[in-house]
């Protein structure tokens, strides 16, 4: 892998969209990597990130059902679907005043505070550029901070398959075994969920007989893994314990409420999110400095570890019952909107 920048690697972490794309100028991450301090860097990879993180864990918490209904002991069903969280514009740019750097990190232009992050523009004119400074000395001047990628939408898959347990309860299993990235690394998933009817717990001969509607207790977890090995290296090194990883989590619970109406379920639930992501760059990294002719080694340039979007969020939706084909789809009002569709196969 040749010396693009490290923070791609980061990206890929959506295995989506935003892998691959070139967001910072190589010259400028190194600038950045010699002269900044692992606080600032981090600040900035995190801040730079932080769309794609929320974007990610949304599409990770959704999917998970579509009808209160539970299944009949052994039924069982196998889905693929895909989430697209929205962006919104006010995390499409952020003010590089405003994210705790030190002094050391300046604005080159007082007037142009504001650069895009991942999902803002990916016109490189938009982004602001730096000053170093180590104390009152002026390190490297001008440095371009990354533009974005244009996309303002993170998507997320989910593979699934839920059977029918004893005592009207649904188990569901999330997995995706280890996936070669290319040169891009290598991605894995594994996640686990339980429903639960709660209309069993209603001793109401009324209810039973009248039979209005189906609402379930559900809840998920899930995880992806992502690993990629570097290769950076300058004059004649040989560092070979360089490495990227990251683990993005997600934990959702809802109430799900449903009625089957023949072959078609309308259904709406209300429920909590919460999530994590720790991103680890490891290893020494020869830099090229420039115009000398040297390098420095920077050894674990940044450890970003934060929450992703935690809070309450509602779903609507459908799902399509075709003799075993099944439709999903379904909307999302949280903090960043989403979408969920997908196919599936059932008894």
């Amino acid at each position: 892998m040749n010396k693009r920048n490290l923070f791609i690697g980061v990206a890929a972490l959506g295995f989506s969209a935003f892998c691959g794309t070139s967001a910072l100028a190589q010259t400028d991450v190194t600038k950045l990597l010699i002269t900044s301090n692992k606080d600032d860097l981090t600040k900035l990879g995190q801040t730079y990130l932080n769309p794609l993180f929320k974007g990610l864990t949304t599409g990770l918490n959704s999917g998970w059902n579509n009808t209160a209904k539970t299944k009949k002991f052994g039924r069982f069903d196998i889905r693929v679907s895909a989430s697209g969280a929205f962006i919104p514009a006010s995390d499409q740019l952020f003010d590089i005043t405003q994210i705790g750097l030190s002094s050391n990190i300046r604005p080159s232009d007082p007037n142009k505070v504001t650069t895009p992050t991942v999902a803002g523009s990916n016109n490189q004119n938009d982004a602001a550029m730096v000053d170093v400074y180590d104390g009152s000395t002026l390190v490297q001047s001008n440095v371009n901070l990354p533009s974005g990628t244009g996309l303002d939408i993170a998507p997320a898959p989910q593979i699934q398959a839920t059977i029918g347990l004893p005592k009207g309860i649904d188990a569901t299993i999330r997995f995706v075994p280890s996936i070669k990235l290319g040169d891009k690394g290598a991605v894995r998933m594994i996640g686990g969920g339980l429903k639960v009817n709660l209309m069993q717990f209603i001793n109401c001969k009324k209810v039973d007989k009248l039979n209005p509607f189906d609402l379930a207790l559900a809840a998920g977890y899930t995880q992806i893994n992502y690993d990629l090995d570097l290769n950076v290296q300058a004059n004649g090194s040989n560092y070979t314990n360089q490495s990227l990883s990251g683990k993005i989590s997600g934990f959702s619970i809802e109430t799900i409420i449903s009625k089957k109406l023949s072959f078609f379920t309308p259904f709406a639930s209300v429920g909590y999110n919460s999530s994590k992501i720790n991103i680890d760059l490891k290893g020494d990294y020869p830099i090229d400095v420039a115009n000398t002719g040297t390098n420095t080694v920077v050894s674990n340039p940044f450890t970003i570890d934060t929450k992703g979007i935690n809070g309450l969020r509602g779903n609507v939706g459908f799902q399509l019952e075709l003799f075993i084909l099944r439709l999903y789809a379904s909307y999302t009002v949280a903090h960043y909107n989403s979408v969920n569709a997908g196919i599936g196969l059932g008894i």
